[in-house]
């Protein structure tokens, strides 16, 4: 028998030759890489010699920094013009050997010039002849896929066959960079201007944290004064932060801090759970004003004081110390009103004290020598002290100079015992101490908090002790409303850690994902930090399981940004495969969702099953699916969902499995999803909402445990 050979076909043939060309392309651009690495080393082994020198290290450390991530995809993607020019996108941006005078080997995914490689189609090819997505492992190049732009395919992805690839491979535990795969609706949001809050609405697998994450590495590349103030990335757990802690650094951007709303004020934490009824009290927007009003409350009322200087009493009536009040509460904080009044007291004292010394050499003038003496002595006094030594009897006048009213003013604003006495009348605060006798007081609360009903006061007022979730806003708030009592910190240069242990640190522009799970109270905490409004939420008000009761957008930040908003939508799914989407359209009505959900465009070929199993069984069965599903997905991962009240009993029965609540598990994906009790999940509050999300966290494979109800 002849053996038969079969020979390559023309298609493999060329694909193999392209796929070799991309090889040298690539060698070419890691070569580079690597001498531009070695060049910034030894400039940054020199010592910086100026503030010049230092800003220029400060550059050349970031373009390290990113060069050196760029490990992973420097190069992606290619752009064949219609006038036969040809470039390459990466990760980074990889000049030529000549440096900027020659054409760059690979352009930056942000760079404007790269963007057709995301936006063109078919229809509007806009003067791109081919897409080309290359998979790359490192530094070897593992396929290509050509995509030509001349209508000769019919798709409404961009690079389907490169996207539908990403999306099929195992799950690791931790997001991937996806700037080789974005899609047109994604880039139109990680490119669209910085100005104002925009509200991103998704569904589940829309990638709406991929957008979120990809928007503040363009932003920083593209607006390079928000990398002076830095920006905050706010996720719904640090669990989730760790979920994707790894792609804004693969990016290249380190000018970020991430956080939750529970830490986002040092010092205080979260101690223990709250009921969900006072929790939805105390995230109304009611707060900011009845916290105003109660820190204005604060502060003293205008009378009269007396202060002694040098063994004499001056009285400053309560016309004066009212001007001061008011033009010192003017526009300013609790402690910051203080220190300025007590500037301004500073000042009437010395007038006061100055004032009556030239009353005294008035009368001097006129012969009184008994009053002579006692001003010769008490000037001595003030002269051992250096207070007037500018003023000596040979002076004709006898007139305090201007520098020994400057050395008098010092010497009041020093004096400890004046500042006791003003500390007794305008005392220094804790917002702490001042919030928790407010939420205790029902009578202040009926004062400053009129809207709240008696059963809500009461619920506010017999809490136990110990931080909750829902009192970091209130306390942040108080926290700005009072001030800082020694100083108002210095933003200075932007380091993640200064930024992260600063309170009122503000922001070039926030992103916050899962957004629709904030109250009022935590919208309010975003603003305080970033006044500019450079605001990105991204989120599914569908998935919404926190005690508020916004179902729509709207409901949820307008009270933080009226009117002045802008919503846009990503519509398809490309994480959750077809198959398990099909199951959600009745979970959606029963969460009564207004919004169209999001439409898949990919199968996995596999459809969504269940098992009925015995209340004493679940453990048991539920060990034995995990174990069978980790078998098929060998080098991916398995998560189980279930109601709160079984996560324990199934983490001791799955020991070192991923065992969680439906809210925990927002934001999160597997391969393949194990859920236990689906019923048990719409059972708790906001359910159904939480059992949308448990459905909608696989990619691949998605099973069910259904608990079979007893039989009495």
């Amino acid at each position: 028998m002849n053996d038969v050979t079969t020979l390559p076909n023309q298609d493999t043939i060329a694909n193999e030759t392209a796929a070799s060309q991309e090889q040298s392309i690539l060698d070419e651009a890691f070569a580079r890489r690597d001498d531009l690495l070695s060049e910034l080393d030894a400039e940054l082994d020199k010592p910086a010699t100026d503030a010049v020198h230092h800003a220029r290290m400060r550059m050349m450390t970031q373009r390290r920094s990113e060069l050196r991530y760029a490990e992973q995809g420097l190069i992606f993607g290619r752009l064949d013009s219609l006038d036969q020019s040809v470039r390459h996108l990466g990760r980074v941006g990889i000049p030529g050997a000549d440096g900027d005078d020659d054409e760059p080997l690979v352009i930056d995914w942000r760079a404007p010039a790269a963007r057709a490689f995301y936006t063109a189609t078919a229809v509007d090819p806009q003067g791109q002849a081919r897409r080309r997505h290359i998979r790359t492992d490192g530094r070897t190049v593992l396929s290509i896929d050509d995509e030509p732009l001349d209508g000769s395919t019919a798709s409404d992805l961009v690079g389907e066959g490169a996207l539908l690839a990403a999306l099929d491979e195992r799950r690791t535990g931790r997001m991937n960079s996806a700037a080789a795969t974005l899609q047109v609706e994604q880039d139109d949001v990680i490119r669209a201007s910085p100005q104002g809050p925009i509200v991103v609405q998704g569904g589940p697998g829309t990638g709406k944290t991929v957008v979120a994450l990809h928007r503040v590495a363009y932003l920083l590349f593209t607006h390079a004064q928000l990398a002076a103030q830095g920006v905050l990335v706010l996720g719904p757990s640090m669990r989730f932060l760790d979920y994707i802690a790894q792609v804004l650094p693969a990016l290249g951007e380190t000018a970020i801090v991430s956080a939750t709303c529970d830490t986002l004020v040092p010092g205080i934490a979260v101690e223990r759970d709250e009921p969900r009824h006072v929790a939805e009290i105390k995230g109304r927007a009611l707060w900011q004003k009845a916290l105003t009003d109660y820190a204005a409350s604060l502060t003293p009322r205008p009378a009269a004081l007396e202060l002694v200087w040098e063994g004499e009493k001056y009285a400053l009536d309560e016309r004066r110390i009212a001007n001061a009040l008011a033009s010192a509460t003017s526009g300013r904080s609790y402690h910051a009103a203080r220190a300025a009044f007590s500037a301004h007291v500073h000042d009437l004292l010395t007038d006061a004290v100055v004032e009556r010394s030239e009353e005294t050499l008035a009368q001097m003038e006129e012969g009184l020598e008994d009053l002579l003496g006692s001003f010769d002595a008490k000037l001595e006094r003030a002269d051992d002290r250096g207070v007037a030594d500018g003023v000596s009897g040979a002076e004709a006048d006898g007139v305090l100079s201007e520098e020994d009213i400057e050395r008098l003013r010092d010497r009041i604003a020093d004096d400890r015992g004046l500042d006791d006495l003003l500390a007794q009348w305008w005392p220094i605060l804790d917002a702490t101490d001042e919030l928790v006798r407010l939420l205790g007081d029902d009578e202040l609360l009926q004062e400053w908090a009129p809207d709240l009903t008696e059963a809500e006061r009461e619920a506010i007022t017999q809490e136990s002790s110990g931080w909750v979730s829902s009192d970091i806003p209130l306390v942040d708030a108080l926290s700005d409303l009072l001030g800082n009592p020694l100083s108002d910190s210095e933003q200075g240069e932007f380091l993640a850690d200064r930024a992260a242990s600063q309170r009122d640190w503000v922001y070039g522009h926030v992103v916050i994902d899962e957004a629709q799970e904030l109250s009022e109270m935590q919208w309010q905490m975003v603003l305080r930090r970033c006044p500019s409004r450079s605001i990105t939420a991204v989120g599914d008000i569908d998935q919404a399981e926190a005690p508020h009761r916004h179902v729509t957008w709207a409901q949820a930040v307008d009270a933080a940004f009226g009117e002045r908003w802008t919503e846009t939508k990503l519509t398809i799914c490309y994480r959750t495969p077809l198959e398990v989407m099909q199951l959600t359209a009745p979970v959606l009505r029963n969460a009564g969702s207004v919004n169209e959900p999001p439409r898949a465009v990919r199968s996995s070929g596999i459809e969504p099953w269940s098992r009925d199993v015995a209340e004493s069984d679940i453990a048991a069965e539920a060990a034995r699916l995990v174990d069978d599903l980790a078998q098929r997905w060998t080098g991916g991962t398995v998560g189980v969902i279930a109601p709160i009240g079984r996560l324990a009993a199934l983490r001791a029965a799955l020991p070192g499995v991923t065992v969680m609540s439906a809210t925990d598990s927002k934001g999160l994906e597997w391969d393949a999803t194990l859920l236990v009790d689906a019923d048990g999940i719409a059972a708790e509050p906001r359910g159904w909402n939480g059992l949308y999300v448990a459905l909608t966290r696989c990619t691949q494979e998605l099973g069910q445990l259904h608990v079979m109800e007893r039989i009495s």
